[in-house]
């Protein structure tokens, strides 16, 4: 034992010896210098971790059911269509209805700030600023191309600023579908007579028409359109396009469908936004906005021409009747409309305003359209 732990020992002695001796000298291929001022400057320098990313988000609260074709993807795309263009860097977060305040409630939930943005039309908030139904669907009024030629280019889009902003709001146009049906209906409707009375699902501007032909206005949530068919609570509903219409099974319960859609010949959907939120967003924040609504529009405006022809394929194959207005209630209907634009515009300047603007530049543009046709 003796013996091993003597070796071990001058084994150390002699690698400590050799290694000083032999081997440090040849790692070495010269004196050891001081480091001069030049040296420490060319010595690279370390690099700092990366800053965590700053993530700016915000809530969106939607008037429609992502599952809703159209209606509801188009809200969706907002959430998506952000995250991808910031790349990560800006959030807005969708929302189903009611998650976080009832759909009605959305235009001053977003004024006070109290949710950041939301998805909806404008026609939503009529009883507040009537004006604001010409910015979604005007009865008897411009198809999506003449629609948003008056809105960008036309003026409409600086009296939109205008109406929003005195109500601490921000307005982007997010979404675009064309003419809508005007209806379904439990029994045939043939003249003036039978319309009166009726309790009808409708909403804007069109609704404001119809309640001067006696029809009784009612609010139903799209969920609950079947259902309320069923207990005899709606005698017709106007709810979107034949896709949208499809999709909610309308028709096992009403077998009358009505066109053309003098209500709605084109629809806007907008993101309004809390004007102070909207004010503090840098400027490339706000052109992604503004770039994933543009989207919207096209997309919107494509998929909903893309998409009607089948879904009334279906709607036929479930054997409802699909009917044009007879001439008696087109006509009956124009006249309501004058009506209330007439009377609208003598009561509200806001009003009276943009409906000037819009009929000014229909009776121009259709000298374009007259010729382009």
């Amino acid at each position: 034992m003796r013996t091993v732990v003597i070796g071990i020992v001058i084994g150390l002695v002699v690698g400590v010896v050799f290694g000083a001796t032999v081997i440090a000298p040849r790692l070495t291929s010269g004196p050891v210098l001081p480091l001069t001022k030049s040296a420490v400057k060319s010595i690279p320098k370390l690099k700092a971790p990366p800053a965590q990313k700053q993530i700016r988000r915000w809530r969106l609260a939607s008037a429609y059911h992502s599952k809703l074709p159209q209606l509801g993807a188009m809200a969706k795309q907002v959430e998506t269509g952000i995250w991808r263009v910031s790349d990560g860097a800006f959030e807005i977060k969708f929302h189903e209805p009611n998650a976080l305040v009832p759909p009605q409630e959305l235009f001053d939930a977003v004024s006070s700030g109290t949710i950041d943005a939301a998805f909806a039309t404008p026609e939503m908030w009529i009883e507040k600023i009537a004006a604001l139904g010409l910015y979604s669907s005007v009865p008897f009024g411009p198809k999506p191309i003449e629609h948003i030629a008056w809105i960008y280019s036309g003026g409409g889009q600086k009296i939109y600023n205008n109406l929003l902003h005195k109500a601490g709001l921000h307005g982007i146009f997010c979404g675009l579908i064309s003419n809508a049906s005007s209806g379904w209906f439990r029994k045939e409707v043939r003249t003036i007579g039978d319309i009166k009375g009726l309790k009808i699902r409708s909403s804007g501007l069109g609704a404001k028409v119809l309640e001067r032909l006696g029809v009784e206005i009612k609010s139903v949530d799209q969920r609950d359109i079947l259902g309320a068919f069923e207990s005899g609570k709606l005698d017709g509903a106007e709810i979107s396009l034949p896709s949208v219409d499809a999709k909610l099974g309308i028709h096992k319960l009403a077998k009358h469908y009505y066109y053309p859609g003098w209500n709605r010949p084109s629809m806007l959907f907008d993101v309004i936004i809390n004007l102070k939120k909207w004010k503090a967003l840098r400027t490339p924040e706000r052109n992604q906005i503004e770039a994933v609504c543009a989207q919207n529009l096209n997309i919107g405006l494509a998929q909903g021409e893309a998409a009607q022809f089948s879904a009334l394929k279906t709607i036929e194959a479930n054997k409802v009747q699909i009917h044009p207005w007879p001439t008696e209630i087109i006509d009956a209907l124009k006249g309501a409309w004058q009506l209330h634009a007439t009377e609208e515009s003598n009561a509200d300047s806001n009003f009276r305003g943009a409906w000037k603007s819009l009929s000014n530049f229909r009776r121009d543009y259709g000298i374009w359209k007259e010729f382009s046709q």
